[in-house]
């Protein structure tokens, strides 16, 4: 499963920053993927990472919340195939910075 050019808006997220306003846009070049993601609480945000298997992903973000606040984090997720044919990511994601909580996330593909 490959994310070049795929975009996702947040299904699931209680303890993150990212909500339903929050935009990801990824692009993916053998196994290494990049990205950015703005909207809701995120004024701008990048994403590095990589595909570590045909279902897995290890990505690191980094983003500047609409509050002025520099954030960092890193999250483990996988790959699946809705019913519809749509992409869906599911991490288990951790901040590097601040308090360093965690969390689990869903997205969704869009367009």
């Amino acid at each position: 499963m490959n994310l070049n050019d795929k975009k996702f808006a947040t299904t699931e997220n209680k303890s993150g920053l990212s909500s339903e306003e929050t935009i990801f846009h990824y692009f993916q070049n053998g196994t290494t993927i990049t990205g950015e993601y703005k909207g809701g609480a995120v004024r701008e945000g990048f994403i590095i990472g990589k595909q570590t298997g045909d279902s897995k992903i290890e990505l690191l973000y980094q983003c500047l919340t609409t509050e002025g606040e520099l954030k960092a984090g890193e999250s483990k997720g996988t790959i699946s195939e809705t019913p519809s044919g749509k992409l869906k990511l599911e991490f288990d994601w951790n901040w590097l910075n601040g308090d360093l909580s965690g969390g689990k996330s869903e997205y969704m593909e869009i367009g």
